[in-house]
């Protein structure tokens, strides 16, 4: 068992079992039951690629954090802006008015985006980013005199997020089949099936074609995640099929959206990962590495076409909004908030500092070399590599006991779902760190 430099004192250990109790019965963990919870470790201080817990085990962040943390935990540069914006104002409202955070930010955010997207809609969450995103694009469309375009077009395998408009957006297959019931009926076509780095073959494109020519009338937009599905399917598609999707948006007058929540500022190795294929997508939603993981922050950005159609349209007088002619109808309670900007400047500012393509390069070229012979293990169905991304596809998950021996075994904190076996690290993390990595990935996929 991997041990941190530091130990916990016995009232330390007293008090994290009495709220390790308390978080047993009372806390809801992501995908989980609170009635018979899984078992989850007390946190309680992460620095760089490590998390330090409770009883003095260090685990290195394979997933960093659920792909946020990309330059590590606590930078000292973000964590001093945060205190710094603490100590003038942590929040006020942005309806009515405007911050030097916010406003830092969006200049931060307009030098590193294609010149064409420079509208900022600043939200609490990824999934809240693609609902607005979701409504930009059909309020576009009622501007335009075309309110029967009130639908969107998605890929089967993709994922968008846990709200209910995100959701509805998602794989229909995928995790969310529970609330069919619930949520709006859109347009799907099926996976894109040509690999990145492969050959490209034209008939990948033919559901998405078959789609928009039966239901473009009726289509605002399509949202993809571009190049990476992760969330559903962590697969990695052909980057024709974003340039022939964009082709024939442009040919029918609906938008394009990509969900870059996952694959923005580097983790493909470009920027931005649509960029792989030459395109600009009309609207772009960004998340997680916005603000390297220590504050929740969203954005949707808009095209200034989009963005003045939307300004031009109708929309009713609202006297309990305020809202009028030409406003788009979303305003989060949290929206702009100063601590989140800060932290989300700070972190823009670190990440343009570092060598994050040297880095990525080197991750993706050691992901390729240690997990590649790894397709030879009999329970092993592929393996795919991407920028800083690395996945084993399983024929059959081992059970969590196995999972949980292997993570307490090698110090490494990985977690599976489905039949993948994923990571996707922090770009500061080590060769020696990625090899103990790809070691704890070949434990898993053998056992």
């Amino acid at each position: 068992m991997y041990r941190a430099s530091f130990s916990c004192t016995i009232t330390q250990i007293v008090n994290t079992e009495h709220l390790k109790t308390i978080d047993k019965k009372h806390l809801w963990h992501p995908y989980a039951s609170i009635g018979n919870p899984p078992p989850v470790r007390f946190a309680v201080s992460a620095r760089g690629t490590k998390i330090y817990l409770d009883d003095g085990t260090e685990l290195i962040d394979a997933i960093s954090s659920w792909w946020t943390v990309a330059l590590g935990h606590n930078p000292p540069e973000v964590v001093e802006a945060i205190k710094h914006q603490c100590d003038e104002m942590t929040h006020v409202m942005f309806a009515g008015f405007t911050h030097r955070p916010a406003a830092e930010l969006a200049e931060t955010l307009l030098d590193m985006l294609p010149s064409s997207l420079n509208k900022i809609f600043l939200a609490d969450s990824g999934s809240i980013a693609v609902e607005c995103a979701a409504k930009m694009a059909v309020q576009y469309q009622h501007a335009c005199g075309k309110p029967e375009k009130c639908k969107l077009a998605a890929l089967k395998g993709g994922y968008h997020g846990d709200t209910t408009g995100a959701m509805a957006l998602s794989d229909p297959d995928g995790m969310h089949i529970l609330f069919r019931g619930l949520l709006p009926e859109h347009y799907f076509a099926k996976q894109p099936k040509c690999r990145f780095g492969e050959p490209w073959i034209e008939s990948d494109f033919d559901s998405m074609l078959s789609v928009l020519d039966t239901h473009g009338s009726s289509i605002a937009a399509v949202i993809v995640e571009p190049i990476f599905q992760a969330a559903n399917a962590m697969w990695m598609y052909h980057p024709e099929y974003l340039s022939r999707l964009e082709t024939e948006c442009n040919k029918r007058d609906i938008l394009l959206i990509c969900d870059e929540i996952a694959t923005g500022f580097g983790r493909t190795g470009r920027l931005f990962a649509h960029e792989h294929a030459g395109i600009v997508p009309d609207i772009l939603c960004l998340g997680k590495i916005l603000t390297g993981g220590n504050v929740t922050l969203a954005a949707a950005v808009a095209s200034g076409i989009v963005a003045d159609v939307i300004s031009k349209g109708p929309v009713s007088d609202n006297e309990v909004t305020g809202s009028s002619s030409g406003a788009f109808m979303h305003g989060p309670t949290y929206m702009g908030n100063p601590v989140a900007c800060a932290a989300a400047s700070a972190t823009l500012k670190l990440f343009r500092d570092f060598d994050w393509q040297g880095s990525v390069a080197r991750i993706e070229k050691e992901l390729t070399e240690q997990l590649s012979p790894m397709a030879a293990l009999p329970n092993v169905r592929d393996v795919r590599v991407l920028g800083a991304v690395g996945v084993l596809e399983l024929e059959q998950m081992p059970s969590a006991d196995v999972v949980n021996t292997v993570i307490k075994e090698t110090g490494v904190w990985l977690r599976p779902f489905s039949r993948f076996v994923y990571t996707m690290p922090p770009y500061i993390t080590t060769s020696e760190e990625i090899r103990r990595i790809t070691d704890a990935m070949g434990k898993i996929a053998g056992a």
